[in-house]
């Protein structure tokens, strides 16, 4: 931690910029730092500092891994819903400092929301924590939480402290062919199930990322968080309101069930080497996979292939565009992107290695608070040497 202050406060007094990297796994989702960047990694930050079973809390390095995070939690049966893609790799600092949405957010909370304390390093070297592991413990303005989706660019997280979950004694994969026709009919039925999946896919394309196989309107991915108890009552539920939106038949997946759901998320920011583009669609008023259909349709007139995850439980959606190889993609991708954010502003791009991709749109229009999240990085970085000019609006 004092090695990590020294070096900033050293960067900062020389006003050299630092590009902070974790498990730089969604890179894609900030533009590329400087060439004259300072490479700033987290990868030694990986000790779990304290784990407080029986007060359901936890206090990590920001380099810990998800899967090793997950993997000590599990031993002690709780767990903390972080739900990011290449979660070996995905550092548990990286997942929040990039504001990662995971699909079983609308059962659990966001990430943010399970974060109840933190250590940061300012630009300047200053060290700052901030909550503690009490949850509710905040009075006032919880910095902690300020610092989750802002990229690195007013702080380095160092150590975040969380509140586990008790982990479900069951968990149940289902994939189903959807037969033309009942893709819609089959994502409200899931939406209004009285006892919510934990998480809900819809899929078009992806066939050798994701299980399942596809129907005319494409498949579905579901998983079931539950007890003993309530998980065959889930079961019979599920499959009886995909039966009557017309899905005929559904797979159960027992053993692998949590493999399915993770290689469901990896494929979210999956790429095809040079050859595509992945963009995240928000959650709108727009009935999903309304939104991704229409992308894809878009993707259609521009002579670009489309595939599409659509998150059901929560509304938002990825959109991968390719095409047969760069040269073509880079041909076709900008007014395509033009096109995409016509319709949708606020789309971001989320993967892809061509690149033609940082003359594209990446963050899309710029937030309404970006007078304020300026206002934040130049009072906490004033030399703006924390990942200077990767995030939206040039901060």
């Amino acid at each position: 931690m004092h090695a990590l202050s020294a070096l900033l406060a050293r960067c900062n007094a020389e006003r050299r910029s630092l590009a902070i990297v974790g498990g730089d796994t969604l890179r894609a989702m900030l533009l590329p730092p400087a060439t004259e960047s300072v490479l700033l990694s987290t990868a030694s930050l990986a000790r779990i500092v304290e784990h407080c079973a029986a007060d359901l809390t936890v206090a990590v390095q920001a380099g810990v891994t998800v899967r090793a995070l997950a993997q000590t939690l599990g031993a002690a049966k709780q767990f903390v819903p972080l739900d990011a893609p290449h979660a070996d790799r995905a550092t548990v600092g990286g997942t929040l400092a990039a504001g990662w949405l995971g699909p079983r957010r609308h059962r659990y909370g966001r990430p943010r929301d399970l974060v109840i304390g933190s250590v940061a390093v300012l630009a300047d070297g200053t060290i700052a924590a901030a909550g503690g592991m009490v949850v509710k413990n905040v009075a006032g303005y919880d910095m902690s939480r300020l610092y989750a989706g802002s990229f690195g660019t007013l702080a380095v997280l160092a150590q975040i402290n969380l509140k586990t979950l008790p982990l479900p004694q069951r968990q149940r994969a289902f994939l189903a062919r959807l037969p033309e026709g009942t893709r819609e009919r089959a994502a409200a039925a899931l939406a209004a199930l009285a006892a919510p999946p934990a998480a809900a896919f819809w899929i078009d394309g992806f066939q050798s990322a994701v299980d399942g196989d596809e129907g005319d309107d494409g498949r579905l991915v579901v998983l079931i968080d539950a007890s003993d108890a309530a998980l065959e009552r889930s079961t019979l539920d599920l499959r009886s309101a995909l039966g009557r939106a017309g899905v005929p038949e559904t797979r159960i997946v027992d053993a692998g069930a949590r493999e399915a759901f993770e290689r469901t998320v990896d494929a979210c920011v999956a790429t095809l080497g040079e050859r595509s583009i992945t963009y995240r669609l928000p959650e709108g008023d727009v009935p999903p996979p309304r939104n991704a259909v229409a992308a894809l349709e878009l993707a259609r007139a521009h002579a670009l292939r489309g595939e599409a995850i659509v998150d059901v439980m929560n509304g938002d959606a990825f959109v991968r565009v390719s095409d047969l190889d760069a040269r073509a993609l880079g041909t076709k991708i900008e007014a395509f992107d033009d096109a995409l954010h016509a319709r949708e502003p606020h789309a971001r791009v989320v993967a892809g290695e061509h690149p033609i991709r940082n003359d594209l749109a990446v963050f899309g229009a710029p937030p309404p608070a970006i007078a304020q999240m300026r206002a934040l990085k130049a009072r906490f970085d004033p030399h703006a040497i924390l990942n200077r000019g990767r995030f939206v609006g040039g901060i």
